[in-house]
């Protein structure tokens, strides 16, 4: 890791501790799609004024530390939250990886729980649909939602809506026959640094983003333009036909 990378994660980690709102539960999660299966990064922050109430949900036996067993099981029940479906059709979403902060660092505000998880998708071509629902802890939580542009030449991004909680997501994008490049999207246990890095930036913009919402009724950094009825509302313009796309696993 090169001194400006390291220097940037530190930056942008500093950012996530203080900007997102204390009594709100921040579930920032951040998908990308290949032509087979969907990876996702979560990252889950209490603030300092609903942690109590996520800690009674992680300690089972409330004895004040997180165990290993609690940790997994916990993780476990935020899938179970989740909703996810291509094409209309139920997909199971599959625990990868996690990472927990100290209990100290939650209770101030600045633990970060990063779930990783992914899922096999059916074959298909065309345009396509992925819908995400999130329901976990659905009392306290403010749900962030985003897609990477994807890599594969054969596939393409071509819009994101959300409800206004961001609750409810949905990914239009087409798939084509062109072959991929496998080598671009090599996932192996551990070898998900790629994604942990972009992750990060991004969960730097949605925290800014979050911080304005808690000013204004509507928030205007660019994620979503939804109104007060609730209906889906359209992503970022790199989403749509004629964006400022990226090229890579950049950000939407």
């Amino acid at each position: 890791m090169t001194a400006r990378r390291a220097a940037a994660i530190l930056i942008l980690g500093g950012t996530l501790s203080w900007a997102h709102r204390l009594d709100e539960y921040l579930q920032a999660t951040i998908l990308s799609v290949d032509k087979n299966q969907l990876r996702a990064q979560m990252t889950l922050t209490p603030g300092v004024a609903v942690f109590p109430l996520v800690m009674a949900d992680l300690d089972a036996d409330q004895n004040g530390v997180i165990s290993d067993i609690e940790q997994r099981a916990y993780a476990q029940r935020v899938l179970r939250d989740l909703s996810l479906t291509i094409d209309g059709r139920r997909v199971t979403p599959r625990l990868d990886s996690i990472r927990f902060p100290t209990v100290e660092a939650m209770k101030e505000g600045r633990g970060e729980i990063q779930l990783d998880f992914s899922a096999d998708l059916p074959r298909g071509s065309g345009n396509r649909r992925l819908i995400l629902d999130n329901h976990h802890q659905s009392r306290i939580a403010a749900y962030q939602v985003n897609c990477l542009v994807p890599s594969d030449p054969g596939l393409r991004i071509v819009a994101q809506n959300r409800n206004y909680w961001q609750s409810h997501y949905e990914l239009d994008y087409i798939e084509t026959g062109v072959r991929s490049d496998s080598a671009l999207w090599k996932w192996r246990a551990g070898d998900g640094g790629w994604l942990g890095g972009v992750a990060l930036l991004l969960l730097a913009r949605f925290a800014m983003a979050w911080r304005q919402r808690g000013r204004a009724a509507t928030v205007t950094a660019g994620w979503h333009r939804a109104s007060t009825d609730g209906t889906l509302s359209s992503g970022p313009a790199a989403a749509r036909p004629g964006g400022a796309g990226v090229a890579g696993d950049q950000l939407m």
